[in-house]
Order: structure tokens, then sequence, then C-alpha cells
């Protein structure tokens, strides 16, 4: 245990089943020395509900806990939870665990983070603009630009833009961005999974790719050229692709890794093929973190049937991509 990564992991909302899936962590044995991040006395009301027999620990860095324990770092609550229902009371809370994490990565008590669900609604109810995880851990942590990318089912799938209105995607595929999420990509996948040489499948944006311009003209105008170029200075790139026929399983096998142009285009193929095993993973960020591939499920939390599968595979991940760096 000693010589295990510490990851902390938050547990997000709490009336969702961030917490249900964190207290399985007592049990399953990953690859690492989890703490979670939460307030003790909601995980110990869970556990409860649950039927669940743990001991919770304050975490302490210098001191392993025992193979029944759970290392938990407290941050307290707003207000009293209760499971699957929402206040915004507690959104200051769930952001604190988050810049408790983020801090802890920087200073060096963590090697990673792994975050359960959030619920942006409830975060935007309580008065704080948030658009989501990626973008909230980017301004964290200072980072201009980072990049989405889920892994399950055998796929890798990165986003050039994230959480987006489709009637403000067009706009922002600009030369500039996707040369900088290309590059990000590209050595993401050199240092954090081990490719020398990765090779990166890109979608078009239109229908058909654009139909020769008959159906948009960025692959013409923005695309091509920048892949044309990027090509030239030796990256190993493929596209524009027609996203209809791009996951398929004979143009799949000549990538690493697929760059779709937005959120819906090549996020629900990859969440068919895994959901529920999958892991979100933000690239760019001077630190290490994954997340689970699905959200709070309030109508589950507390019932005993939460699945924490996309839990460990983020852990598993997390722990790899320390390893790998």
């Amino acid at each position: 245990m000693n010589t295990s990564p510490v990851i902390a992991v938050t547990s997000g909302e709490p009336a969702g089943i961030g917490p249900d899936i964190c207290l399985t962590l007592a049990a399953q044995r990953p690859p690492c020395r989890p703490v979670v991040l939460a307030d003790r006395t909601l995980l110990a009301a869970r556990a409860a509900r649950l039927g669940l027999t743990l001991r919770l620990r304050a975490f302490d860095p210098a001191q392993a806990p025992a193979a029944d324990e759970l290392e938990v770092l407290h941050l307290p609550l707003a207000a009293p939870v209760t499971a699957g229902r929402l206040d915004p009371a507690n959104s200051r809370y769930v952001l604190a665990l988050l810049r408790r994490a983020v801090t802890g990565c920087t200073d060096g008590t963590f090697a990673a983070m792994v975050t359960a669900p959030v619920h942006k609604g409830v975060i935007n109810d309580a008065g704080v603009p948030f658009t989501g995880h990626t973008e909230y851990l980017a301004a964290l942590t200072s980072t201009p630009r980072v990049v989405m990318m889920l892994v399950g089912g055998g796929l890798r799938v990165a986003l050039a833009t994230t959480h987006l209105a489709l009637a403000d995607v067009p706009a922002a595929i600009t030369r500039a961005s996707l040369e900088e999420t290309l590059r990000i990509l590209q050595r993401a996948l050199q240092q954090r999974f081990g490719m020398a040489e990765p090779r990166i499948l890109v979608t078009g944006l239109n229908p058909h790719g654009g139909e020769g311009g008959h159906l948009g003209r960025e692959e013409i105008e923005v695309i091509s050229p920048l892949l044309d170029e990027l090509r030239r200075a030796g990256m190993r790139l493929e596209g524009p692709l027609p996203a209809d026929t791009l996951f398929t399983p004979q143009v799949l096998a000549r990538g690493d890794c697929v760059l779709a142009m937005y959120h819906d285009q090549g996020l629900p193929v990859l969440k068919y093929a895994s959901f529920g095993k999958g892991v979100n993973v933000t690239l760019g960020l001077p630190i290490v973190r994954t997340s689970v591939d699905h959200g709070t499920a309030l109508e589950l939390a507390g019932s005993g049937r939460a699945d924490p599968g996309s839990l460990m595979a983020a852990i598993e991940m997390a722990v790899e991509m320390v390893r790998a760096r």
C-alpha cells in the first residue's frame, strides 16, 4: 500500500450515487490508495442506509489504512442531504471537493484525481456559472485549453468542442483551436498512454464530410488545410472522415484515437459500446484527472443498485496514466 499512488476521489453531488459508488472502494481493492473527498457524516449515513459495514478513517498521508478501512478527507456539507433530492445549498460543497483535490494534486499530496458525477443544473441554480468538470478544472489550473477524451469499449474518442450548443459549434472550429486540440491530443497519447507515433482519425463537421462543399465548407476551408499542414510536419492524421462511416471496424483499425468535432458526434457511439464501464479523461491539464462516464442517477441514490464499474475503470486508468508519466 505504501508504494501505491494516492488518488483523490471526489464524491460529487451528495444527493446522487457518487457517495454510494465511493463507499464500494473499501471492498473493491483498487490498484492504488484511494482517498474519498466527502462529508464523513454523509458517507456514514449512506453506508448505514445501504447496509454496508466498513470503517471510515481520516486521511493521514503518513499512514496507510488497514484493508477494511476507507480513507476520507472530510469537507463539511452546507445542508443536510436526502438521497435523490437536489439542494442548491450544497453546490458550493461540490465545488469545494474539486478545489481541494486540485490543490492536493498540485502540492504532491495526490498523484491524480478521479471524479464522481456532479449535477450541472443545480450548481447553476445556486448562482454559480458552471458548464462542467472539464471547463472548471481548466479554470482552476489556469490551463488555456484542455481536451475531453472518453475511453471505453476499445475506443478512444476526443472532442474538438465540448459543452456547446450545436448552433455555436461551426464558429468554434477554427484553424487555431483545432491545431491546439490536435497537438494536446498527440502529446497526451505519447506521454500518458505510451504511444510513440499515435494515429488520429479526424471527423469532418458536416454530413458526408460536406459533400464537396454542398453541405458546408468547413472541411474545405479549415479542417483539410490544417490536417495537410500537420501531416507535412510529421503528425499521423487521417481525415476529415465522414462521421457516419468512421465508426466501423475497418476504419477504426487504422487509428489509435478519434477526434470528433462536437459532443454528440463522437460520444453516442462510445457510450453505446461501453456505458457504465467508460472513462472520461481530461487532457492538457498539469495534473492527471479521470472521471466516470455517467451522471448522478438520482433515482438510484441510496438504493444499492448503483454500478461502480465506471468508477473502478476511471481509477485504474488514472493509475496507468500516473505510471506512464
